[in-house]
């Protein structure tokens, strides 16, 4: 179920302690999963924030969740999704996804792409819900990395 209470907005360099928090929140659950932290929670996210496009999920004031984008040249590479745990499954992440989509569409992309670890079984899941498709698994850190995308229409 999707809280419309909701609000969007770009981040800011102020906001990027509270997006590590987030992330590192969000990526705990997997740690025990795969072995070691996962590697956006050992991100740079102050060098992030000035590099890439953030949109932050707001609620109360408070992030409650985020998406990082690049622009590349025929599509949006999807760099991180989290949303805080006390904020997931109320559909945050699938509203975030949705503003990546308009993003791709306003820049003239017609794909998004994006990674994941095969362990994130959750997370493969969504993004299977969300209409993206596996395009390859790699081996990497004793893992699988799961390349997807979604074209658009």
């Amino acid at each position: 179920m999707t809280d419309l209470s909701i609000q969007f907005r770009p981040a800011e360099p102020a906001d990027a302690a509270a997006i590590r928090d987030i992330v590192r929140a969000a990526y705990a659950r997997w740690v025990p999963v795969i072995g070691r932290e996962p590697l956006p929670m050992r991100a740079d996210y102050d060098k992030a924030v000035r590099e890439h496009r953030f949109d932050l999920a707001i609620e109360k004031g408070e992030i409650v969740g985020l998406i990082e984008t690049m622009r590349h040249e025929d599509h949006i590479w999807i760099e991180n999704l989290a949303v805080a745990p006390d904020a997931q499954g109320r559909g945050i992440g699938r509203l975030l996804l949705d503003r990546a989509e308009r993003r791709a569409v306003e820049a003239g992309c017609a794909e998004l792409r994006l990674l994941t670890n095969g362990a994130f079984e959750a997370n493969v899941l969504l993004y299977r819900k969300h209409g993206y498709a596996i395009d390859r698994e790699e081996e990497f850190m004793n893992g699988i990395t799961v390349y997807m995308s979604k074209t658009l229409a």
